[in-house]
């Protein structure tokens, strides 16, 4: 996974970077080079307005299966009973390489048994924010190419742009998850952790 981001960000970095360089010429503008566009509004706002959605996403899903289940679904914990995930940590017998968190319990223990979603979401707060400010810097931008004022991050927080751009990202994040729920509980795959076996009839609920 961290390979194919290595390749893909740095695919995006070299079209955007073309992209911007076109642009900047088709405007009667002085281009720039590459290491200046990796610096550039236009690249943070393409980086981070798709990183937030995604963080969203599983933010959500690591959230909502602690929560709900879905008769069928791979990922969704059984019908009925308790899973080992649900098990008190606060009852279990503290070994030689149990997580200091557990350890040493009180609040440590209270934010450690819910790090993975608190994770996920701070870094969604941060794509969030530097969305915001790479695209009121990138939209300054465009507005001066035209004669008019900048705009600040909190007013481009509050434009139809902002959450255009936002909306066109996590439609498609929530629809993505939840046909991975769906077809899951149809279709398989063999040797995935996403999959039930591929024998399990399609109302049995877990990977097995």
């Amino acid at each position: 996974m961290f390979g194919c981001f290595a390749v893909f960000v740095v695919g995006l970095s070299v079209v955007g970077f073309a992209e911007e360089d076109r642009q900047l010429a088709e405007h009667g503008q002085p281009t720039i080079g590459y290491v200046d566009y990796l610096h550039s509004a236009s690249f943070v706002e393409a980086i981070f307005e798709n990183w937030e959605s995604e963080f969203l996403q599983m933010a959500a899903f690591v959230a909502l299966t602690a929560l709900l289940r879905q008769r069928g679904a791979p990922d969704s914990k059984r019908m009925a009973g308790r899973s080992a995930v649900d098990a008190d940590p606060r009852r279990a017998r503290v070994r030689r390489n149990t997580p200091w968190p557990v350890k040493a319990g009180g609040i440590w223990l209270r934010l450690y048994e819910h790090s993975l979603t608190i994770a996920l979401m701070l870094l969604f707060v941060i794509s969030f924010v530097l969305h915001a400010i790479g695209g009121a810097s990138s939209f300054s931008e465009e507005l001066a190419a035209h004669g008019e004022p900048p705009i600040s991050t909190l007013a481009y927080l509050a434009s139809a742009r902002f959450w255009f751009e936002s909306f066109q990202n996590w439609q498609s994040e929530f629809l993505s998850v939840g046909a991975l729920i769906v077809l899951g509980i149809y279709l398989r795959e063999r040797g995935s952790t996403e999959s039930k076996p591929v024998a399990d009839p399609d109302s049995e609920t877990g990977g097995g």
